[in-house]
């Protein structure tokens, strides 16, 4: 069963600046759970995008950062598979993993138009057949 109350890729994400802010500013997690009122390990599980930070929370830990909450979410695009700030982002999360590296060799060898779109068809065909699994899994 899928929880939706679950951390997702926006969570990691948005963790991920707010750990980025906080070492931008020289301030260790110490100081910003004391300013939290939480503890320094609540502060890890957040950045790490374990935990979802409610959106009360964002606004006192944009504030302790002295930054609006706003820039958490700038150039934010979810999707199945992950969260990519831009599209180059997002080439270069899946050129990480063999398999990518692997299909977009393969991928650009083939010359015909006709069949590149068949071949994403297939893909997407795949990509939406897994996430109906994974709902009932």
């Amino acid at each position: 069963m899928n929880d939706e109350r679950a951390a997702n890729a926006i969570d990691r994400k948005i963790g991920q600046r707010v750990r980025t802010r906080r070492l931008e500013i020289g301030m260790s997690q110490e100081r910003l759970a004391e300013l939290l009122g939480v503890t320094f390990q609540q502060v890890q599980k957040y950045e790490k995008g374990v935990n979802r930070i409610a959106a009360s929370r964002l606004y006192d830990i944009a504030a302790s950062l002295d930054m609006p909450a706003a820039r958490f979410f700038e150039n934010l695009a979810g999707g199945r598979a992950g969260v990519a700030e831009d599209r180059q982002e997002f080439v270069e999360d899946v050129m990480a993993t063999p398999e990518g590296a692997q299909l977009m060799s393969l991928f650009s060898s083939i010359k015909s138009l006709k069949i590149r779109r068949r071949v994403v068809e297939l893909v997407k065909a795949l990509a939406d057949e897994a996430a109906e699994t994974g709902k009932r899994g």
